[in-house]
């Protein structure tokens, strides 16, 4: 850990009411969410609070943790995915306060350093690869881990936030391409893993398309055209628009809830049929 916690109004104020007494399909669950304290983070800590679950998430931005936290109840515990010593004292942190984890969002990641084969330095690797796949697996295997201590046996859910360019590697962001497609594989043998011990844990990814973002909004502003910026990224998906964050928290809503008790070791694209197909001439 590397800053104190923050935790949000106690009385479960907030949109998110995120003591878990307003009911919804996650009442009642404790979930942890990566990477929680802007875009899909962001939003799916909202979702979750909005569905009941007791909500707590990581990052590394104080003060978008510190209004987030007060709108929906959920509570911050400053840390990097990276940072394994870090990670016996959130879990500690959390069993001792709630005494289960039921969901697990692996949503931090991160493009910074990342470049093209020919120019990627060993560092900017490192860097990528560090949060995208090394923090995400220690999620995942600290998720697992406190689920399979859970009272009343062995279950939970946990999901990966991949992306479509798992299956559509870009060229200039080489080192993030190859951290999606390798957290797949990931997914894959944890569940099988889940199984094989008979937990009742279940193992899923999400693989999203461009997303409206407030980093893409910014950098679509921040263009010398911001029209045809917008076009463009809107023009990838062949429904010709992007994905909103209340979209992609919605999917993991879904796959955290009891109505996906049958889903594991699946990828899950929600991408607009971005990846789906191209037309012929």
């Amino acid at each position: 850990m590397t800053a104190k916690d923050q935790g949000g109004r106690g009385d479960g104020g907030g949109a998110g009411g995120g003591d878990g007494r307003s009911g919804g399909r996650l009442a009642g669950k404790v979930a942890l969410v990566t990477g929680g304290t802007s875009g899909i983070g962001a939003g799916t800590v909202r979702r979750l609070a909005a569905e009941g679950a007791h909500v707590i998430f990581t990052g590394s931005k104080a003060e978008a943790a510190r209004a987030l936290c007060e709108e929906t109840g959920a509570r911050f515990v400053a840390h990097r995915v990276q940072d394994e010593a870090g990670w016996a004292a959130l879990m500690a942190e959390i069993a001792a306060e709630h005494g289960r984890l039921d969901i697990a969002f692996a949503n931090a990641g991160v493009e910074h350093g990342d470049g093209n084969i020919e120019d990627i330095t060993l560092d900017g690797w490192n860097n990528v690869l560090g949060v995208n796949l090394t923090g995400t697996m220690l999620t995942v295997q600290h998720a697992m881990r406190a689920m399979a201590a859970n009272p009343g046996g062995a279950a939970g859910a946990i999901i990966v936030n991949s992306s479509m360019n798992a299956h559509r590697a870009m060229g200039n962001f080489m080192a993030y391409s190859v951290t999606k497609t390798a957290v797949l594989a990931l997914v894959k043998s944890a569940a099988v893993h889940s199984g094989n011990r008979g937990y009742k844990i279940r193992v899923n990814a999400i693989l999203p398309g461009v997303v409206e973002t407030a980093m893409i909004t910014n950098l679509i502003q921040q263009s010398g055209d911001p029209a045809a910026a917008r076009a463009a990224y809107e023009g990838m998906s062949a429904m010709k628009r992007m994905g909103q964050v209340d979209e992609i928290a919605g999917l993991v809503a879904y796959l955290a809830s009891d109505e996906a008790a049958f889903i594991s070791g699946g990828e899950f694209l929600i991408d607009g049929a971005t990846t789906a197909g191209m037309n012929g001439v």
